[in-house]
């Protein structure tokens, strides 16, 4: 996969979007919205996307860098606050 291909990434980016519609939990956000920037980044041919052209490999360390980076952003954003805990009501075992 060369840069030619940006537009892969992009796609590979909302199928996961479109994916997270169907699982909750913000499992696979992270990767997609890290797609749309490697894509993006292709695209716009800026810094990096000389050294990503390259090969497949280098594309895929930097999809898991950004994606690892963008999960971590959500996760503070959108995750449990500060001193909020979840609680149980009932016990599953219990029914």
């Amino acid at each position: 996969m060369t840069g030619e291909a940006w537009w892969l990434w992009i796609v590979a980016g909302v199928v996961l979007a479109l994916v997270e519609l169907a699982v909750p939990g913000y499992v696979f956000l992270g990767t997609a919205l890290g797609a749309v920037i490697l894509g993006s980044v292709l695209w716009a041919d800026i810094w990096p996307a000389a050294w990503l052209e390259g090969s497949l490999a280098n594309q895929l360390l930097f999809l898991a860098v950004v994606s690892l980076v963008v999960w971590l952003v959500l996760r503070r954003a959108l995750g449990l606050r500060r001193g909020q805990v979840k609680i149980w009501d009932r016990d599953i075992n219990e029914d």
